[in-house]
């Protein structure tokens, strides 16, 4: 006997197919595209019958078939070459909640930080036709942009700045600016910068300004760097500040993970006490930074609100694809907590 004879057969696996729901439903097959064709054309109650038989069915609509019809999908790629970090997981996690419920699909791509990962990347988005590309990190050239313009595709820059896309970024000047008007204050004129040699632009943005503001004020600076920026790139970064012997009263991380570092290396390696012996300012606020053990002082960036004003952008760039490019600098403020010395005669 065969097996077939005596095993009930197995059931292919199958999507609901349209024409199955305009069968069940009694109508054409266009009836049922114009059903789910948001302002289409349909009687009403045409359009009950279908959605009726498309509900007792399970019917879901086609969109990558659309998507091809229309020679646009409704994937929005987002390309990250840090997307473990954990600003980076909030800022991906904060704009794929949005992409969905504007009715997109997000699709990330990990990549490395070079030009030519990136572009490998928005390549291949370009190749799946994706309505969008987002950058959230990495080094996207000249000829990406170009690329994306060629074919129409919107594409959105965050936290960098690159002649033609449109961009979403934070005051990274502003900021650095402000960390040491708040050293100053508490009278912390021994600076230090802790960074990486990562060379991203938010990074960069950062350094710079911080060592510009302290010069106006007849200070210098002293910047050590390490390979990565996260929390062993920090602990690298202070023993080279800090084990070196130079007296150092405040320092400015370029991001949380890398601050973090910095504080154990200062306090389990050097017995250092924070902040009486040493003030510190993060970057990013991440959720780690409101632990007990660390009470970090930081300039927070709100996932929500980046990832509000870039769906904003999107949607502003899809209204009116010949705008000139649209340009958005939100605020990083400064939350307080215990890792920076009280001024004078406060609480």
């Amino acid at each position: 006997m065969r097996d077939s004879d005596t095993e009930p057969d197995e059931i292919e696996p199958r999507f609901i197919s349209a024409h199955m729901v305009a069968e069940r439903a009694g109508v054409s097959r266009s009836a049922v595209s114009r059903a789910f064709t948001p302002g289409a054309s349909i009687a009403p109650e045409t359009r009950r019958k279908v959605m009726r038989a498309a509900a007792e069915l399970g019917y879901q609509v086609n969109d990558l078939a659309r998507g091809l019809l229309a020679n646009r999908s409704r994937l929005v790629g987002l390309v990250a070459a840090d997307p473990a970090s954990p600003f980076r997981t909030l800022q991906i996690a904060a704009l794929s909640r949005r992409l969905v419920e504007r009715g997109s699909v997000p699709v990330l791509i990990p990549t490395g930080p070079g030009e030519d990962q990136v572009k490998a990347a928005h390549s291949t988005l370009l190749r799946y036709r994706a309505e969008a590309t987002i950058v959230l990190s990495g080094m996207p050239s000249s000829s990406l942009v170009d690329l994306a313009q060629r074919n129409g595709q919107p594409l959105i820059m965050m936290g960098r700045t690159e002649d033609g896309p449109d961009h979403v970024r934070i005051d990274n000047a502003g900021a650095a600016r402000m960390a040491v008007d708040v050293f100053l204050a508490r009278g912390l004129t021994k600076l230090g910068f802790v960074t990486s040699a990562v060379g991203s632009p938010n990074l960069i943005e950062r350094e710079e300004a911080f060592v510009e503001a302290a010069r106006k004020h007849g200070l210098e600076v002293k910047v050590r760097r390490a390979a990565y920026t996260d929390y062993d790139g920090g602990q690298a970064a202070a023993s080279l500040l800090l084990g070196s012997g130079d007296c150092v009263e405040a320092v400015f991380c370029v991001n949380d993970l890398m601050a973090l570092g910095v504080m154990d290396y200062a306090r389990d390696v050097l017995n250092l006490s924070i902040p009486e012996d040493l003030s510190i300012i993060g970057f990013d606020g991440i959720p780690q930074t409101r632990w007990s053990a660390y009470r970090l002082t930081t300039f927070h960036q709100d996932e929500e609100a980046l990832a509000a004003e870039t769906i904003r952008i999107l949607d502003q760039r899809q209204a009116d694809p010949k705008a000139p490019p649209i340009v958005s600098v939100l605020e990083v403020p400064l939350v307080y907590r215990g890792s920076v010395r009280s001024l004078k005669g406060s609480l």
